[in-house]
């Protein structure tokens, strides 16, 4: 694959076998930011365990000191007695089985977080599941709270889940942030996947983690500190 010259010079500024610590990287994928828009910074944590067995799942969620700098579109689904609080909250959407009915038959997607009380979670189970889209009671989106759990959506709160080759992604904020709060906010997100660590988990938890920007070269972190 061809590269550009941004991307070819970034490269040339990065040690490809050196692991640096946090801030130094962030720093590093902050300054390489070189797109015409506030590109989007992610964190990409390989762990030492096998997601095929339940009991050496990692997920969960945690709000960014910082936030993510997206604007994050909230679904609620709840009673009726409930819609109040939600919209008070910042809820962008926040019904039952109107809502149901919007994505049956229109394929209706304008959201970005799904919350929903766990009275709801039999009505919404069968549209959301196919989409890969229901909420979970680990990750906080299933809640008899929902006015909480929308705070915390707005306020940067973020999913983390293992993929199928055992890698956690998760935006840390953007490149206008600065290292210093992509700094908080990725240091944020390693304690709470440390916390997460499964006690079936065996030999080294942390197997390697790279920071990156969206149309940048990716930087290794060091691990060594989190002692796991």
């Amino acid at each position: 694959m061809k590269h550009g010259k941004k991307y070819n010079d970034s490269r040339k500024a990065v040690d490809s076998a050196k692991q640096y610590a946090s801030e130094e990287a962030l720093s590093l994928v902050c300054t390489n930011a070189k797109a015409k828009f506030d590109e989007t910074i992610e964190a990409h944590i390989r762990l030492g365990v096998d997601s095929r067995h339940a009991d050496q799942q990692v997920r969960g969620a945690v709000v960014l000191p910082n936030g993510t700098g997206k604007k994050v579109r909230v679904c609620v689904f709840c009673k009726e007695n409930k819609y109040e609080a939600a919209q008070a909250a910042g809820a962008d959407y926040v019904g039952g089985q109107d809502l149901v009915d919007k994505i049956t038959k229109e394929n209706w997607m304008d959201f970005d977080v799904v919350i929903a009380s766990p009275d709801m979670m039999g009505l919404v189970g069968k549209v959301l599941g196919p989409r890969g889209l229901m909420p979970n009671p680990k990750a906080g989106t299933v809640t008899p709270d929902v006015a909480k759990a929308v705070t915390e959506a707005k306020a940067g709160k973020i999913e983390y889940r293992l993929d199928k080759t055992n890698i956690i992604h998760c935006p840390i904020g953007k490149a206008s942030f600065g290292a210093d709060k992509l700094t908080q906010n990725f240091e944020t997100l390693m304690e709470a996947i440390v916390k997460a660590k499964p006690a079936a988990a065996k030999g080294t938890y942390l197997k390697s983690c790279v920071v990156t920007s969206t149309m940048g070269v990716g930087v290794r972190v060091a691990t060594s500190k989190y002692g796991v």
